[in-house]
């Protein structure tokens, strides 16, 4: 799932957001068949994306969509073919190369050497996927941070990988350098609150939650993580607030059920209404 919000953030993928879910297209879905070919061939999204920004400002088009072009991967470079040309394109390259098959193979390309922040990035989100391998993702994100430190990213991915492993003060060390890094980031600042409140820092946790709503107000599982801390604070009226919103992004999300539970709680609690006193007649 991380890694298809990657792909989103790097706008290679643009779906509708609509209460506090994401709607894909039939164009997105081609989109993600094409990436995730590339990705699997070690070519890292973050090359794909400068490859089509590249297209874009050499050729004056609009954003291109993912869906529209022709793409593959000639040694690690990306080749595109734009809407209505017959040729390979190589945008990094500036330069047009010959088609595939040409020549009794593929054009070679030069390999870069080394690996790069990108590979490493791309290898570390691979290794996500299963717990046993979390410890190479960790090695492979610390490594794209020595490479590239202020790649924010990283740092909360790092900290993701450090939480599930138990290791909660270097996951909060990575949320912090996080926001450090961009205060405007609601996925931050949120995760950076949640570890707070789950530490018992309970204000703390509070005010980073607040700022994530602020930056992603649609985001759903932040209204949630701040009702309960607000309900941790003694802080009713405001926990309501916050279990409304849940449900008006999420009405139908997983936490739903328990996010309406809590409400009912609070409308159990309401005091009655005092009677109306008795008038006399003048």
């Amino acid at each position: 799932m991380r890694q298809l919000r990657y792909w989103e953030r790097l706008r290679l993928v643009r779906p509708q957001a609509r209460w506090g879910e994401r709607f894909y297209t039939f164009g997105d879905l081609a989109a993600l068949r094409s990436i995730q070919r590339l990705t699997q061939n070690r070519i890292p999204a973050g090359r794909l994306r400068r490859a089509i920004s590249s297209a874009e400002k050499q050729f004056g088009a609009q954003p291109l969509p993912v869906e529209q072009l022709g793409l593959a991967g000639h040694g690690r470079q990306v080749v595109v073919v734009l809407p209505g040309a017959g040729q390979p394109y190589d945008p990094l390259a500036r330069q047009w190369i010959l088609p595939f098959g040409a020549n009794g193979g593929q054009a070679n390309l030069s390999a870069m050497a080394g690996t790069s922040a990108e590979e490493l990035f791309e290898q570390a989100l691979a290794c996500e996927s299963s717990p046993e391998y979390l410890p190479q993702a960790v090695e492979n994100y610390q490594r794209v941070l020595e490479i590239a430190p202020h790649w924010i990213e990283a740092h909360i991915n790092l900290g993701v990988a450090f939480y599930q492993m138990g290791r909660l003060e270097e996951a909060h060390a990575e949320f912090s350098a996080a926001v450090q890094l961009d205060p405007l980031n609601g996925i931050a600042q949120y995760n950076l609150g949640c570890i707070l409140e789950e530490r018992g820092e309970t204000l703390a946790a509070i005010e980073h939650l607040r700022r994530a709503a602020a930056a992603m107000p649609a985001h759903a599982d932040v209204h949630f993580n701040l009702a309960l801390a607000y309900e941790k604070n003694g802080e009713p009226r405001l926990a309501k607030e916050q279990w409304m919103l849940y449900l008006r992004y999420a009405p139908h999300g997983y936490w739903s059920d328990q996010a309406r539970a809590h409400l009912r709680q609070y409308a159990s609690r309401r005091k009655p209404s005092p009677p109306i006193p008795f008038r006399r007649l003048r």
